[in-house]
């Protein structure tokens, strides 16, 4: 049984590695990267490379050939339709048993507009008829760390979200879910991997338990939120698209109630406290 993992030299494609060569021999593992430079430390670690990129249908044809079992990390946004359709179409063509694919919470229901390729990705593998599981992943608690760290350098934690909702957890945590579900686990057609929904109020809080330090916690508008992180060191640009993330919290596009991650994972989730002290150490 030969596995792929696409995405293999980000923090999520990374982790899944790690996880899947605790269970696999590494011969059977398979990480696709864009490009052989990037593929140095795999390559030392025994792993086999596969080179392919989402927008090349057929370099994902040569990625995906002799695979049976793929963990499908969803590529950037942009282009990002008919790149998935690509993977999605060499899979089939390629005779790949089963997918893991990383989607967005309630990505039937979502109005956020993350969501809307990620439903694309999810009908298009349906129709495939290759079984599969739509890893529904919430929220990296990684995705704070601009915020987190623009708090610490300024005593400030200004946040832009209101009453806002969010079901953080590690990386690592949902990378080892998807890699049970690659592994065979029984798990349903589609799991909603949601910590406890929690606002900026309680993540703040956890932050001054994390470190020690007092921050002073500040609801901002728009223009405070980004004129905070442009003044700690984050590109406008970059911090406009944060923004964006706050809207849909603020919408509450990542409030989801749901036990499925903690009953995947076989124990509870670590505390956003724990969590945070690990990230920052």
């Amino acid at each position: 049984m030969n596995y792929l993992v696409t995405g293999a030299t980000g923090g999520f494609g990374n982790y899944a590695l790690e996880f899947l060569k605790e269970n696999v021999p590494t011969e059977n593992i398979f990480a696709m990267v864009r490009s052989e430079t990037k593929a140095a430390a795999l390559k030392k670690a025994g792993i086999n490379v596969r080179v392919g990129d989402y927008g090349d249908k057929d370099s994902m044809e040569r990625a995906l050939e002799g695979v049976d079992r793929l963990l499908f990390v969803s590529g950037a946004p942009g282009n990002r339709q008919q790149e998935h359709a690509n993977v999605v179409e060499a899979a089939k063509e390629a005779g790949v048993s089963y997918i893991a694919y990383t989607s967005f919470a309630k990505a039937d229901k979502a109005t956020s507009p993350l969501a809307a390729d990620h439903l694309f990705t999810e009908r298009l593998i349906e129709k495939t008829g290759i079984p599969h599981t739509f890893l529904r992943n919430n929220w990296y608690l990684e995705n704070e760390l601009p915020l987190v760290e623009a708090a610490l350098n300024s005593g400030k934690f200004v946040y832009a979200a209101g009453n806002g909702k969010t079901g953080w957890a590690l990386k690592k945590e949902y990378a080892e879910v998807a890699v049970k579900a690659l592994l065979g686990a029984d798990f349903p057609a589609i799991l909603e991997l949601s910590g406890k929904p929690v606002d900026y109020q309680v993540l703040a809080k956890a932050l001054e338990t994390a470190t020690g330090k007092t921050v002073d916690i500040i609801s901002s508008d728009d223009q405070g939120f980004i004129a905070n992180l442009v003044a700690n060191g984050v590109p406008e640009s970059v911090a406009e698209i944060f923004l964006t993330f706050q809207y849909d919290i603020k919408n509450d596009q990542l409030d989801v109630t749901s036990t499925d991650f903690e009953k995947a994972l076989g124990r509870p989730l670590r505390s956003i406290e724990a969590g945070l002290k690990e990230l920052l150490d």
